[in-house]
């Protein structure tokens, strides 16, 4: 049977959805230090996040109030990726686990490895998928467009390259690895790179709009 493998930010659930749990977290612990409402410092984070990107958001809003420090900014940080999140997957990622429930179904994934842990919980994805291979218990040389994982995936369940299949939105690093291989690449224009337009390498074999046409 074939094995279908998802990317999980952007692909699976949206992943600006996680960024704004961390804020409201992070606004929580801020509300007593700073005296301001939590639901204020996490409208002003949501708005500097979509001015300025999310780099130098809790540096800002800190400065905004006057409380900047080196350990303030690292507690904002260190609360933001521990915090449990609260994730929805996409209406149409939820229809194509349940359609693809009895095939092989796992996840790969870059990025901190706790914090990814913590939104595959969060998905309730553990049991839904055999294994979520994070990358970075590998170690980040690991990471996309390193193919290990998926070799991985190949070993476990004893197939070719070509009876896997990938489905991811980064076009910049998800598919330029593992083509080359032979595993099969579903590009999901949605996200951050919805609109790029990449080159032959690192385009992926079809491209679809919405996982229900998978």
């Amino acid at each position: 049977m074939p094995v279908l493998v998802f990317d999980l930010d952007d692909t699976l659930y949206p992943e600006l959805s996680y960024v704004h749990s961390g804020f409201r977290a992070v606004a929580a612990m801020l509300s007593p230090l700073l005296d301001v409402p939590a639901k204020t410092l996490a409208a002003g984070m949501i708005a500097e996040e979509a001015v300025q990107g999310r780099g130098q958001v809790f540096d800002n809003i800190l400065k905004l109030h006057g409380r900047w420090s080196r350990a303030l900014v690292a507690t904002c940080l260190r609360t933001y990726r521990q915090h449990k999140p609260e994730l929805t997957l996409f209406p149409d990622a939820e229809r194509c686990l349940t359609r693809f429930a009895n095939w092989p179904l796992y996840i790969v994934t870059d990025g901190h490895k706790e914090v990814q842990a913590r939104k595959v919980a969060a998905l309730g994805l553990t049991g839904r998928v055999r294994h979520a291979y994070l990358t970075n218990r590998y170690g980040r040389h690991r990471a996309k467009p390193n193919p290990h994982v998926f070799q991985l995936i190949c070993q476990r369940e004893g197939v070719t390259p070509s009876e896997v299949t990938y489905m991811g939105d980064n076009v910049k690093k998800d598919f330029v690895g593992i083509k080359p291989l032979g595993f099969k690449t579903v590009r999901i224009l949605r996200g951050n790179y919805a609109h790029y337009e990449a080159d032959a390498a690192h385009e992926a074999d079809r491209s679809i709009h919405t996982l229900d046409e998978l």
